[in-house]
């Protein structure tokens, strides 16, 4: 990898391949930092402006100039918008990831689904935009720690002070949680759609048979869209507030199952627009949590789809 970028010829088949390959980790990186597609594609695209204009010829190592280039405007982007973070309404979730249930493919779902986890996202916000950084890239994408130290500017030793600190940190927090779903848990899918219908025939004692009695529901509606400003605990009162929020969705919204993250959910959509993407995470048999995204901004995997890795 050069010092410095120097003005770069004609892109070459070639060197258009290279980025191409390597685009979908590439997102799957900045997605996970940012629990954002379209700022994850942003930062792609960035990344993809300064690989036009370096002498690519210079670059030894694509893969690893790629991946240092798109962690570094990941983290600026990261710590600006934790700034901002303070602002938002209402319980904070990642944008959702979602994938048709015919047509993912269940083997390099479920290889995917343990970092990609709503969960796991959320998590990840208990982390300093560093920590999140090196924590990513050594446990997830298994970048050695002397690549890591090269993207920080720091030693390597402080880079696994960071990533042991970090997870510290996600084991503190995910303590007092139990499972991360099951993307291709049988017992997950049926309780998730066995959810669904009972929702719609308002059949509380159903639902309340299929909760834990600990469950929670975490509701993403931003600024625009109604959704409860707090996480709703307890079988009861998640039952009565699903129930609520059924009874007043208009005629004519259409569901359909698919993976949230790498866990069962479904997709709702009213005349053809994205209205919300709910996802369950079940542990034997019982849903211990369910994630309600509504706010707009967050919707665009409905009609535009991911690859990431």
């Amino acid at each position: 990898m050069t010092a410095e970028a120097r003005p770069a010829g004609a892109m070459s088949v070639a060197d258009v391949g290279r980025f191409e390959h390597e685009r979908p980790r590439l997102v799957g990186l900045a997605y996970r930092l940012l629990g954002s597609v379209a700022d994850a594609e942003d930062v792609v695209q960035e990344a993809w402006l300064r690989w036009q204009q370096t002498d690519r010829g210079a670059i030894e190592q694509p893969a690893a100039w790629l991946t240092t280039v798109t962690s570094r405007i990941g983290l600026d982007r990261l710590r600006a918008r934790q700034r901002d973070r303070a602002d938002y309404v209402g319980p904070w979730l990642p944008e959702p990831i979602v994938v048709p249930m015919d047509t993912a493919d269940p083997a390099h779902h479920a290889e995917l689904s343990d970092s990609l986890t709503t969960a796991f996202l959320v998590l990840l916000e208990e982390l300093s935009p560093t920590e999140r950084l090196v924590l990513l890239l050594a446990d997830v994408f298994d970048q050695p720690f002397a690549e890591i130290s090269a993207i920080l500017g720091r030693s390597s030793e402080a880079c696994r002070q960071l990533a042991s600190r970090a997870r510290r940190k996600v084991r503190a927090a995910e303590a007092p949680r139990r499972g991360r779903g099951g993307a291709v848990d049988p017992a997950a899918l049926a309780a998730a759609g066995a959810f669904v219908d009972a929702a719609r025939r308002g059949d509380q004692q159903a639902i309340l048979e299929l909760l834990a009695p600990d469950a929670v529901l975490v509701s993403d509606g931003g600024a625009e869209q109604h959704a409860a400003r707090r996480p709703v605990v307890g079988a009861d009162r998640v039952s009565r507030f699903v129930l609520n929020l059924a009874r007043r969705l208009p005629a004519g919204v259409a569901v359909a199952p698919c993976w949230v993250n790498g866990a069962p959910g479904y997709a709702a959509w009213f005349r053809g627009v994205p209205a919300f993407i709910q996802a369950f995470e079940v542990e034997d048999g019982r849903i211990t949590r369910i994630s309600i995204v509504s706010n707009p901004d967050k919707l665009h995997g409905l009609d535009h789809p991911v690859e990431l890795a």
